[in-house]
């Protein structure tokens, strides 16, 4: 029998495999992952408006991302569990439309591939190809693993503790717009709102950053949103059977202010986060 053996190679994100064609070469990489020899743009903050521009405008290959969460779902094996109805209302949310801002804990490097195998096994596998990720701008650097991070919906951000804090400022409020923009037009969106790992008390949120209330502000005054907290917890370092919770969606109204969202997160994710690590114990 024959087999079919896709052409290119393995490239890695973690220690999981991506067949990326043409990887060996950035720039045919770079036209495979959508963005083309012509759109490739240097991520870097002081070229933030063309890098914005960019990633406006950008469309993920959804074939490629749908198995890309499959495959890590397939490899981290998830215990995934929901709080109360929330399994229910989430779909309820999607039939109707509703754009998700998915607000999860940030314990190590290995979270966003947690937390799209979670995607993978939940009712919001059917948004894979509209959910963009945000992440750090130094990821961006090797054009082989930009080409997984478009591939998988990425889009950077610009950290003042990375950058000159009034020119990251200024990229942070482009990239806020981005979000907004795409967000009206129908994206979910994934989020590390403590904005950094916690490396001291799994156990307990750092501060939240206001960039999650801006974005579901934003959007909420065009069109409908719902903030959705995950909480991930690992057991015994391992990546392989994290327990993963979804939490209760909350939807943002239009009057709502920045602070109001994102005082509202906090003892949301806060409870999530708990019952994760609950059931550690089991």
């Amino acid at each position: 029998m024959c087999r079919y053996r896709p052409r290119g190679r393995a490239e890695l994100i973690g220690r999981h495999p991506f067949i990326v064609p043409g990887a060996q070469n950035p720039t045919l990489a770079a036209r495979r992952a959508g963005y083309g020899t012509v759109g490739f743009v240097k991520v870097t903050v002081e070229n933030a408006d063309e890098v914005y521009d960019f990633y406006t405008e950008h469309q993920q290959p959804r074939l490629k991302a749908r198995f890309a969460y499959v495959a890590l779902a397939a490899k981290f094996r998830p215990r995934v569990s929901f709080d109360g109805d929330a399994r229910a209302e989430i779909k309820r949310l999607i039939g109707d439309d509703v754009r998700l801002v998915i607000c999860i804990n940030h314990l190590s490097s290995r979270d966003q591939y947690i937390a799209a195998a979670a995607v993978a096994r939940s009712p919001i596998r059917r948004l894979i190809g509209r959910i963009r990720v945000l992440a750090k701008n130094d990821l961006f650097d090797d054009p082989k693993q930009r080409a997984n991070l478009d591939m998988m919906g990425c889009i950077p951000v610009f950290r003042a503790r990375d950058n000159h804090p009034e020119t990251a400022a200024a990229a942070s409020r482009r990239m806020i717009a981005v979000c907004v923009e795409r967000g009206v037009r129908g994206d979910s969106f994934a989020i590390f709102p403590e904005g950094t790992r916690n490396d001291t008390d799994p156990s307990t949120l750092l501060p939240l950053a206001s960039g999650v209330g801006q974005i579901a502000v934003g959007i909420a005054a065009q069109a409908p949103v719902a903030v959705l907290p995950l909480a991930i917890a690992y057991r015994d370092g391992s990546s392989v059977g994290a327990e993963v919770v979804w939490g209760m969606p909350r939807v943002v109204s239009a009057d709502e202010s920045v602070a109001d969202v994102t005082g509202a997160l906090r003892p949301h994710l806060q409870a999530t986060v708990d019952r994760a690590r609950a059931r550690l114990r089991r």
